[in-house]
């Protein structure tokens, strides 16, 4: 028999489609016979392993002593050639005419259909594969081989007997690992060493004596920064070859570990960037519209020009794609001075030097709240074709990801309105062949190596040129004079003689005289441009008193609202009228350039045009209860809206009964995913509208609207945020006297710190909260502190106190007719009976909170109560369901987007696996749970993951890697004085020096 990978003739290429009702074979797994979808009985095992043998020959003939040594080797029986023939005849039957054919006293497979045969598939694939990584093209590459992969159904040619199929399995086998060695080696050319490491954890765990893996899987952890853990490796591999082998490892490997000691700077990064599919590039283009009456500055614009060209033009060695430098302009001058509009015109005129994209961000420098690198360098990363689920948590590491998948492109990158350079310096690409223009206030005299240009008014006749162009040469020329004493009115400064010009011109029926009129009260006039950063004020002005009464008070009120920009339902809670009207308005506000329009349905002032809004509430607003009034009814928008999410994702919940009542509605939702999608989409808006409402009339209601928006902090995404939400909510409502608010401030305040994983405030706040005498007369503060102590309780091992806090719960929430409150403390509580010993009883606990979330439909608490009861099946060794329920949660949890829980979840489902002796499967949870926890949860749940992953890298044979986890855990529990470090000191041994 021929012992070769076999190569069948007829092959489909990759997309290509085969007839429905053709014969399908599959070798590459249990050996199966199909007519279209349909399988067909392909016999005993000896029988399969017959037809498998006449597959792999390339339709040549077999002759039956062949075929009899393929089945049964140097002992067949005694009837082995009737047999062979009786095979063949069955199979002739279940198979199309003229396929399985007699020849020369011997068999063959003839006239199969192009893309029969999924091994002449995956030899297809993989020759495509091979081919566009010779081209360059990894991701193309990368995507055919993980196709090619997938056509493995389980071990090649399972349960066909043998000496044939036994070497062809072998030889399959080992071509299926080097494929999958080739996939990951581009993964880490890509830079997704990341996501590697859990494979290759896995990988290195069933293929302890394969070099190859435990290489990658060196490199991978290496640049995760994981350096010690790398070295472990490499310790672990050496140990293991001398005991199994009595060899060394290869000359690689020691290679890999010396560059490793050395910290070798060429191993730190990818050798190829992460690239997108060469079928569709992500080439970002966010620049906004350039204005088409775009005037003068023929100077500053030829400067600019010069600096982005240097980024564009060949490098030294002639070379097309990669430019000298990385440029970067910055222009500094007073508001209104029209910085923006000369960067995005010069960015404009750039565009065709810069092919691979540009990026926009107005990072709202002169507003209280600048906007944050690390949220600017998540939108570009997405923008720039980067999954969210691969975009880190801090800024360090944000910042690094960006300047790696900006490597050999050509970008320009338009900051706008920067605060400062600490604000500018993360932003900046970093690589040749980008460049970055900077518009702000101040100079960026911080900026090392930036081109400064300082940006001055217009000069007369560029001022007159711009309103002419704009208000039509016809009316100018008849009144020059008058034109010329508008635009020294306007002080020359660009957005000024815009706004001014833009208004004339939209009404036909006023004279150049008339504007000018207007302009000529110098009192009023020379108060505002002499304001400092408010020095625009006068043109605000003149478009506001332009404004029809309706749109004005528009003006005035959506001013007053918090947050970067505003969505047309809030802005119809503030301005209290109907969807359709306020949108009438807003889109009027829109054309005179005091709003803009940021997405379909959202708005947004320019940070002084909102200042001057508020201004003119202060000054204009008959009724001073009014402003009050508006940001009430936006409360209360968002209050009502967070009460209906809140309601569809936790059916039941009481906590809907108990929030403040409001007077204005919110937004209804078909679906729970719909209501997810607002809940995140608005979550900045929201939290500054619960900081806005601190007063004593509005403390009440802001309380339980971040209380109802727990999600925020459950899911991480907005964490950080919500504490420090909940921080000024209850100094708030100390300073107004009001307990009852305070009270549940605590608990919100509890809540954020809980998810954060800071344990000791968590408690503090909730037993501060349950001491509060107003708590009592309050079922929700009483109910949820004491629920929130036994977690805390138990988390520190204070069992007794935990049990007393959650019974006391229980009792509180079936006393206020709250089940799934009662549901999560007997979860809380089946966890405390776990800790002492009390499985049976732990069991039972879980599985009744479970079927009270259940029974209430309540999917999202429930996928939490299957995560306790998970737990307790998991220590009372019903290991299988245990398993099962806690991946019915985490269906749950990643459909919801709540990582925190996500994480937990894979850190349990690798504790089950650790107590079924899957190692391996555990290693690839825990490694999934650091992933996903990465900047969320706290560090104490972090250092518990990171014992998991230790004791299945041990049961596994990668001791050395196990020792530097539970050395990082230790240090976490020590620096945190958490009693889990007395369970893990035992563990650790002495390193091996290698």
């Amino acid at each position: 028999m021929d012992d070769r990978v076999p190569r069948v003739p007829e092959q489909r290429r990759p997309g290509s489609s085969v007839e429905p009702t053709a014969l399908r074979f599959d070798v590459l797994g249990p050996v199966r016979a199909r007519r279209g979808e349909e399988p067909l009985a392909t016999g005993s095992p000896q029988q399969r392993a017959l037809l498998a043998a006449l597959l792999l020959r390339e339709g040549r003939t077999a002759t039956a002593a062949e075929l009899i040594d393929a089945l049964w080797g140097e002992e067949p029986p005694s009837q082995a050639l009737a047999a062979v023939r009786t095979y063949a005849s069955r199979l002739r039957k279940v198979l199309d005419a003229g396929v399985l054919v007699s020849e020369s006293g011997g068999y063959a497979v003839r006239g199969l259909r192009p893309g029969a045969l999924d091994l002449a598939v995956a030899q297809e694939w993989a020759a495509e594969a091979e081919k566009a990584r010779a081209a360059g093209d990894l991701c193309r590459a990368r995507e055919i081989l993980d196709r090619t992969l997938d056509l493995w159904d389980g071990e090649t040619l399972a349960g066909v007997p043998g000496p044939y199929a036994e070497a062809q399995r072998v030889r399959l086998e080992e071509w299926r690992l080097g494929l999958l060695e080739s996939r990951l080696d581009m993964d880490l050319e890509q830079g997704r060493h990341a996501e590697a490491v859990s494979e290759l954890t896995a990988l290195t765990a069933a293929h302890p004596l394969r070099e190859r893996f435990r290489e990658l899987l060196m490199l991978a952890l290496y640049r995760c920064g994981r350096q010690a853990e790398a070295l472990a490796v490499y310790a672990d591999t050496r140990r293991l070859l001398a005991e199994e082998l009595g060899v060394d490892p290869r000359a690689g490997l020691r290679e890999l570990q010396r560059r490793i000691l050395q910290a070798d700077p060429e191993l730190a990064e990818p050798s190829a960037p992460p690239a997108e599919p060469s079928s569709a590039p992500v080439r970002p283009a966010q620049l906004p519209a350039t204005v088409p009456d775009f005037t003068g500055r023929s100077a500053v614009v030829q400067e600019l020009s010069e600096v982005l060209a240097g980024a564009s033009e060949p490098g030294p060695e002639g070379g097309g794609g990669a430019g000298r430098v990385m440029a970067v302009s910055a222009l500094a001058g007073i508001g209104g001075v029209g910085k923006t509009t000369l960067a995005v015109h010069v960015a404009h005129r750039a565009r065709a030097a810069f092919p691979d994209g540009q990026l926009y961000v107005d990072l709202q420098g002169a507003g209280a709240r600048a906007a944050e690198p690390e949220a600017v360098l998540g939108a570009f990363l997405r923008a720039l074709g980067t999954p969210d689920t691969a975009v880190p948590d801090s800024l360090e590491e944000r910042a690094a990801l960006y300047r790696s998948v900006l490597d050999g492109r050509r970008v320009l990158v338009l900051l706008d309105n920067a605060r400062d350079a600490a604000q500018v310096r993360p932003l900046l690409p970093g690589t040749e062949g980008c460049a970055a223009l900077v518009t702000s206030r101040v100079r960026m005299v911080g900026l090392a190596g930036a081109h400064l240009v300082d940006l001055d008014v217009m000069s007369p006749d560029e001022a007159l040129q711009l309103f002419t162009r704009i208000v039509g040469e016809e009316r100018v020329a008849a009144e020059r004079e008058a034109a010329l004493d508008v635009v020294a009115a306007c002080g020359f400064l660009p957005l000024a003689i815009r706004i001014a010009a833009s208004r004339l011109a939209a009404r036909r029926t006023w004279t150049v005289s008339v504007l000018a009129a207007k302009l000529a009260d110098e009192r009023r006039r020379l108060d505002e441009l002499q304001a400092g950063d408010l020095a625009v004020k006068a043109t605000f002005e003149l478009g506001y008193g332009q404004l029809e009464p309706n749109q004005a008070r528009a003006f005035r009120l959506l001013g007053l609202a918090d947050g970067p920009d505003i969505s047309l339902a809030a802005a119809a809670a503030v301005l209290d009228l109907p969807a359709e009207d306020t949108e009438d308005l807003l889109e009027a506000l829109v054309d005179t350039s005091l709003l803009e329009s940021a997405a379909p349905g959202r708005y947004r002032f320019h940070d002084l045009v909102r200042l001057y809004a508020r201004a003119c509430a202060e000054r204009d607003e008959q009724f001073p209860a009014e402003r009050d009034a508006a940001l009430s009814r936006l409360l209360d928008f968002y209050l009502a809206t967070v009460a209906g999410v809140y309601a569809i994702e936790r059916p039941g919940d009481r906590l809907v009964d108990h929030l403040e009542g409001t007077d204005y509605p919110g937004l209804s939702f078909a679906d729970r995913r719909a209501a997810q999608d607002w809940l995140y989409a608005e979550a900045v808006c929201l939290l500054a509208c619960v900081r806005q409402s601190t007063g004593p009339d509005q403390v009440r209601r802001a309380v339980d609207l971040l209380w109802a928006s727990i999600d925020l902090a459950e899911s991480g995404a907005n964490s950080k945020e919500y504490e420090a939400t909940g921080a000024a909510l209850r100094e708030a409502a100390r300073a107004a006297g009001d307990r009852r608010a305070e009270a549940r401030a605590l608990v919100t305040l509890a809540n954020g710190h809980h998810m954060s994983g800071r344990f000791e405030l968590a408690g503090q706040e909730a037993a501060e909260a349950l001491e509060l005498p107003e708590s009592a007369d309050d079922p929700l503060p009483r109910c949820w502190a004491s629920n929130m102590l036994g977690v805390i309780a138990l988390y520190q091992n204070r069992h007794d106190a935990g049990e007393t806090h959650l019974t006391r719960a229980i009792e509180s929430f079936r006393a206020s007719g709250d089940g799934p409150g009662e549901a999560s403390a007997l979860c809380n509580l089946s966890r405390i009976h776990l800790a002492t010993g009390r499985t049976e009883t732990a069991v039972s606990l879980a599985q009744r909170g479970t079927d009270m979330y259940d029974a209430m439909g309540h999917a999202l608490k429930g996928a939490n109560g299957r995560y306790a009861l998970g737990l307790a099946l998991t220590q009372s060794g019903s290991l299988t369901s245990a398993v099962d329920r806690l991946e019915e949660a985490l269906a749950v949890f990643r459909d919801s987007r709540q990582r925190l829980w996500e994480g937990m979840t894979l850190f349990r489902l690798a504790e089950a696996h650790i107590a079924a002796r899957r190692l391996a499967q555990a290693a690839t949870h825990a490694e999934a749970a650091l992933t996903v926890l990465r900047g969320i949860g706290g560090e104490w749940r972090r250092g518990n993951v990171l014992v998991a992953l230790g004791h299945a890298l041990s049961g596994i044979g990668q001791t050395g890697r196990a020792q530097v986890c539970w050395q990082e855990a230790l240090a976490i529990f020590e620096s945190l004085k958490a009693p889990e470090a007395d369970a893990v000191r035992p563990l650790l041994k002495p390193l091996p020096i290698t």
